[in-house]
């Protein structure tokens, strides 16, 4: 037998995990040769040997079940999420992108339509719900393959190492998604940074690692299904390591944990999914932030931004109160008595908002974003309009519409709501309200509309 680092025998093979040409041992067998050592020993005391887990629920066919709901709750998640970005218009100008540099990752953005006018109230109200929904299954799921993440030798092989890479960013990139999404849904920004910005980069990560791990692990967990929850040897390559040598007795099945996990699935439906449907149903929505509701009447439906909260005085929005309409090189000053002398037009449309939540169809009536480009001769192909609120406070204080939703008929800078003037928490003296755009998208307090000139 040779000694290590021999060379190969004359005129025969270089032997294997050795260079052909100088005998040296490669990469990989100097890292197998380092690995030995800790081979021969076998896995330190705790949570790395395979006894230290004792649940008879482990199993490949339970991990596979929670592995599938997540698969598919997990796209629907990416896809409504890459929805609500396109719906913020993120192209159109700077003050849209709250994601600046993201470069080819907004590959796919297309002008967000106005109708159906429900559509971005449907989306995000899928997304946030199925979020909080799938709460459950992604900590039931992570609960069943921890003795995977303390599994010995850490690392087998280059494939493994990959694989095993992309789990951390999978299990941190769930958590940081979920977590920031939660707290979003709370508008509650503990974040140090933007949630747009966090929020949009955090998906792109762990949608990566995702689409890794269902790579390696897709196959194993069909098998795994189609084998049934019958549990097979410990040491068998079926098991894929998560089922344990030495049982405690059982206190649930298989099944019946699968039940508590859907169950607690139901009952999170049942106190979030009312915040997006709105009505009679947002009484049920007990995990919705409460308090944004401005009493009753007319104007006695959610808001996120009180006038107080953004530094609206009342000077700013007092008798001295213009509203400036600019395009083409002109510029018209209007009083409210002036704004109110126009044209009045009515819509019937909700306010949708990224944090999950919507009203009902709101009775809204002022004058069309299109009447007001006329002022300005740009009525009759109504190009985008930056529009700009006296809000000293917060994100979003100017917002560009695309030409498309400037000229939908619907689309209004209101003065009324349900046959009452505008609170000044929903934006006296006037707002603008567009069908189907996301709620900050509803500018509130405006002062300035500017049709067509570079924003």
């Amino acid at each position: 037998m040779e000694a290590n680092g021999g060379g190969a025998a004359p005129g025969g093979p270089a032997r294997a995990g050795t260079e052909p040409d100088g005998g040296r041992p490669t990469y990989l067998a100097r890292l197998r040769s380092a690995l030995a050592p800790a081979r021969a020993a076998g896995p330190p005391r705790g949570p790395s040997r395979p006894e230290f887990w004792r649940s008879p629920l482990r199993g490949p066919w339970l991990t596979a079940v929670f592995g599938i709901v997540l698969l598919f709750g997990i796209t629907i998640l990416f896809v409504t999420g890459l929805l609500s970005y396109a719906a913020y218009e993120p192209d159109l100008a700077a003050v849209n992108d709250q994601t600046p540099g993201k470069g080819w990752l907004g590959f796919y953005l297309f002008s967000w339509p106005t109708s159906p006018y429900w559509l971005y109230r449907v989306t995000q109200g899928v997304h946030v719900t199925l979020g909080v929904v799938l709460v459950p299954v992604l900590l039931a799921k992570l609960w069943s393959v921890i003795p995977k993440l303390f599994a010995w030798p850490p690392v087998r092989s280059p494939a493994q190492a990959v694989e095993r890479l992309s789990l951390l960013l999978l299990v941190g990139g769930a958590g940081f998604e979920f977590v920031t999404g939660i707290l979003n849904t709370q508008l509650h920004y503990i974040f140090p940074g933007s949630f747009y910005t966090l929020h949009f980069y955090g998906a792109w990560v762990f949608i990566g690692a995702f689409v890794v791990h269902v790579a390696f692990r897709l196959k194993r967990a069909v098998r795994a299904l189609r084998a049934g929850p019958r549990q097979p040897a410990p040491d068998s390559e079926e098991a894929a390591g998560l089922v344990s040598p030495v049982l405690a007795a059982p206190t649930i099945s298989r099944r019946g944990a699968l039940g508590m996990v859907g169950l607690g699935s139901l009952a999170l439906f049942a106190v979030t999914a009312g915040q997006s449907v709105g009505g009679w149903f947002r009484r049920t929505a007990f995990l919705a932030p409460h308090g944004q509701e401005p009493g009753s009447g007319p104007n006695g439906f959610q808001i996120n931004k009180t006038a107080a909260s953004v530094g609206i005085r009342p000077s700013d929005i007092g008798p001295a109160w213009r509203l400036t309409v600019r395009g083409a090189g002109r510029q018209i000053d209007l009083t409210y008595a002036q704004l109110l002398d126009l044209p009045q037009n009515e819509a019937l449309l909700p306010i949708a908002c990224v944090e999950g939540w919507s009203t009902s169809d709101q009775h809204w009536s002022g004058v069309r974003l299109t009447d007001l480009a006329a002022l300005v001769d740009l009525g009759t192909h109504t190009p985008q309009v930056l529009v700009d609120s006296v809000q000293r406070g917060g994100s979003f204080s100017s917002v560009v519409l695309s030409g498309s939703q400037v000229r939908d008929p619907r689309s209004l800078l209101a003065v009324h709501v349900n046959g009452a003037t505008l609170s000044h928490d929903h934006g006296y003296p006037a707002r603008v309200i567009v069908p189907g755009a996301p709620g900050v998208h509803n500018t509130k307090w405006v002062t300035r509309l500017t049709f067509g000139e570079p924003s």
